[in-house]
């Protein structure tokens, strides 16, 4: 397949198989662009159901326009081998990204959003995906989420007439007799509880579904294990996974809360719609984010430059008294004599607005000053100018 042109798509090479359809890297020999082509297996070629199934995929994602869900192109057939051609992705899917471990909590809320956005999206348009899982979700080297495969998708009844492809037989195939009615329909260990009884199914499911990936999202462990499917199935509807905050100690209470939300095995209890779920989501990272810009330093360091405000009234009052005994104990010439000078003008600093006086201060003999400026404070004896410097203590600062 490798190397050859079909229609007008030239083949570059294989990235994948799996599920209904291997997958090609191609150029759009037309438009010049890199696109995905993903073919039926040729063993399911000559099966109706699953060349409906596989049609019913385009039609599905081809009927949505969303950031969130890849984009399909075109649907053709040559020499009997059905393909679909889409947008090509870069990057992996959600399964490696999340890797075992729990993801940043900024990352996960990110992501959940994109999920529960395109989920919106697909809903309003009446399709349910019925196989949301970390494979089925793409994360791409940009770091937006795309959800991927719906060949498991399902039209709801009152929407299923407009989108109706024309090209299809004239003998149609009721869509839920595609996997018997009343089979099991999806992913075992992201199924909700309604899927695993084979029941009918809404757009809840989905959101179960997102539940059970967000869970793992947030832990780096599926939310339903066993070592074989009944076992699964059984904890999928009688047991309930231990809160994702006891495995992450460092996961927001309200996200724990959204995630056992989606996971209500009651679906009249669970989130009722996607949008109420990323309206959640958006208010948790809105709350974040302004909590971010807005909280305040540790409490010593937010109090710090408090008590440097009010600190430079005290140490300046310090410093007087420091005058005072510096003047009775002699340590500047003359400082004892007791004897007052004359009284006459004199200017004894400057005040430039690079380094202004920020506080002045003189002793009872008027022979010693202390004034502070941006360096720190000088004690300057008045009738020869000798200066000393008294520095700032370490985070001093002027406010």
């Amino acid at each position: 397949m490798v190397g050859r042109t079909i229609s007008h798509y030239r083949i570059a090479e294989k990235l994948g198989a799996g599920g209904m359809g291997v997958v090609f890297k191609a150029e759009d020999t037309r438009l010049g662009r890199a696109v995905a082509l993903k073919f039926l297996p040729e063993d399911l070629a000559r099966d109706r159901q699953a060349v409906e199934r596989f049609r019913r995929e385009a039609r599905a994602a081809s009927a949505l326009n969303h950031p969130n869900i890849c984009t399909i192109h075109d649907i053709d057939e040559i020499e009997g081998r059905h393909f679909i051609v889409m947008e090509l992705l870069e990057g992996e899917t959600l399964k490696h990204h999340i890797g075992g471990k729990p993801m940043d909590n900024e990352r996960l809320l990110d992501l959940a959003l994109g999920l529960a956005e395109a989920l919106d999206a697909a809903h309003s348009e009446g399709i349910f995906h019925r196989d949301i899982k970390p494979a089925n979700l793409f994360i791409t080297r940009r770091g937006r989420l795309k959800i991927l495969d719906f060949g498991l998708a399902k039209l709801a009844p009152e929407r299923r007439g407009k989108s109706d492809d024309p090209a299809a037989p004239t003998v149609s195939i009721d869509p839920e007799v595609l996997t018997n009615r009343g089979a099991v329909i999806g992913t075992v260990a992201y199924m909700s509880p309604e899927q695993a009884r084979g029941q009918q199914l809404d757009a809840r499911t989905d959101l179960f579904s997102c539940g059970a990936v967000l869970y793992e999202m947030a832990t780096g462990q599926q939310a339903f294990t066993g070592p074989a499917t009944p076992v699964i199935h059984d904890a999928i509807l009688n047991r309930t996974p231990a809160p994702a905050g006891q495995l992450n100690a460092n996961l927001p209470p309200e996200l724990d809360h959204i995630i056992q939300k989606a996971l209500e095995k009651d679906r009249d209890i669970r989130y009722q719609s996607a949008a109420d779920m990323r309206a959640d989501l958006k208010r948790l990272k809105r709350d974040r984010d302004s909590s971010r810009i807005s909280t305040p330093a540790p409490v010593a360091s937010a109090a710090a430059p408090l008590r440097r405000r009010l600190a430079v009234p005290a140490l300046l009052g310090m410093v007087v008294v420091a005058l005072v005994a510096a003047w009775r104990l002699g340590w500047f010439a003359g400082g004892s004599s007791g004897r007052l000078p004359e009284l006459a003008q004199r200017q004894i600093t400057a005040s430039p607005s690079e380094d202004p006086v920020m506080r002045a201060a003189i002793s009872p003999d008027g022979k010693l000053m202390a004034y502070t400026d941006l360096t720190g404070i000088h004690l300057r004896q008045v009738d020869t100018g000798e200066t000393r410097l008294v520095p700032l203590p370490d985070g001093f600062c002027f406010r």
